[in-house]
C-alpha cells in the first residue's frame, strides 16, 4: 500500500485519535535502520521539488498541525529542509496581527499560499482558526462552527487554480509530550522554546483531541486530503511525510519545459570559444 493512502483520512470518515497508535513504527525496529531510506526520500524531494519549479504549472501547500512539542519544527528541518530555498518558503501563524484580526479569518492564510512553481510549508495554519478559538471559547461556537464549510471552499478554491493541498496531523501521545518538555528543561539548546502555557495547555488535551477529531473528520476531502502521522518516533514521522509527498509529486504531470534558445547554435559558439 502506498504510503500516501496508508495515512489518509477518507472523506467522511469520523476519525477517533484514540484508535491510531501515535508510535506506530511500521517495518524499521529504530532510526538506524531507518536512515538510508529517508536520506532517498530528501534526494527525492529535492529532485521533484526541483521539477515542480521548472515545470511552473502548479504549486504545492503543505500544512503541518500538531500539539506542541509534535514536531512541526522538525519535520520543516530534517525533511522538508532538503528542498531547495529558492522555491520553497516557510510561513508560521501565531496569533493575528491587528491587521490580521481586522479581516475575515481566511485573509493572511490567502496571502501566503504558493505561487505556481513554488512549495510553501504552514507551521499552523487555517485550522487554528477551529482548534485554539474553540478550546478556549474565544469566538461563538456559532462562527468557529460555520468555519468548517469555509476551509473547505477555500482549500475547493486553490486547488482549481491548481495549488496541490497535503495535510498533516502530527500525532502523539500525551506521555511523549511530557517527555519532550521534559527534554526542552533538561537541554540547553532547547530551553529558548520553553513557554508557559507548555502545562497550563495539557489539561485542555482532551478538548484539543476532540476538535482536532472533528476538524480531520470534516476537513479532509479528495482535492485535500488530512494524513494521521504517528510521531511518538520523530525519524518515523520523517520518513513518513517525505514519502507521501514524494508520492504525490510522482503523481503530477510535471516536466521540464524545452529549452528557450537555439541549442544547436549555442553549441556552435562554444566549440567556436574553445578554439579562440
Amino acid at each position: 500500500m502506498k504510503y500516501v493512502n496508508r495515512f489518509r483520512v477518507g472523506p467522511g470518515s469520523d476519525v477517533k485519535l484514540k484508535d491510531i497508535d501515535p508510535g506506530f513504527k511500521d517495518r524499521h525496529k529504530s532510526h538506524k535502520e531507518a536512515v538510508e531510506e529517508i536520506a532517498r526520500y530528501q534526494t527525492k524531494l529535492r529532485e521533484l521539488q526541483e521539477l515542480l519549479y521548472a515545470d511552473g504549472r502548479c504549486s504545492l501547500l503543505i500544512c503541518l498541525q500538531g500539539m506542541d512539542t509534535g514536531g512541526k519544527d522538525g519535520t520543516i528541518n530534517h525533511i522538508l529542509g532538503a528542498m531547495n530555498p529558492q522555491g520553497c518558503r516557510v510561513v508560521g501563524f501565531k496569533q493575528p496581527s491587528v491587521e490580521e484580526q481586522a479581516h475575515d479569518f481566511l485573509w493572511r492564510i490567502h496571502r501566503a499560499v504558493p505561487a505556481r512553481g513554488e512549495v510553501a510549508i504552514f507551521n499552523r495554519s487555517h485550522y487554528e482558526d477551529v482548534l485554539i478559538v474553540r478550546v478556549h471559547d474565544l469566538v461563538p461556537k456559532p462562527v468557529w462552527s460555520g468555519r468548517y464549510d469555509q476551509i473547505n471552499a477555500f482549500e475547493k478554491q486553490l486547488v482549481e487554480g491548481n495549488t496541490h493541498i497535503l495535510k498533516f496531523y502530527l500525532h502523539i501521545s500525551k506521555e511523549e509530550q511530557l517527555r519532550r518538555f521534559r527534554e526542552r528543561l533538561d537541554e540547553p539548546a532547547k530551553q529558548w522554546k520553553i513557554s508557559a502555557s507548555d502545562y497550563t495547555e495539557r489539561k485542555f488535551w482532551d478538548d484539543y483531541m476532540a476538535a482536532y477529531e472533528d476538524a480531520l473528520s470534516r476537513c479532509s476531502t479528495e482535492h485535500a486530503p488530512w494524513f494521521v502521522i504517528p510521531s511518538d518516533h520523530k525519524w518515523f514521522r520523517n520518513l513518513a511525510i517525505a514519502r507521501i509527498v514524494v508520492e504525490h509529486l510522482e503523481g503530477l504531470d510535471m516536466k521540464f519545459p524545452p529549452p528557450a534558445v537555439d541549442l544547436e547554435r549555442i553549441r556552435r559558439e562554444y566549440h567556436a570559444a574553445k578554439k579562440t
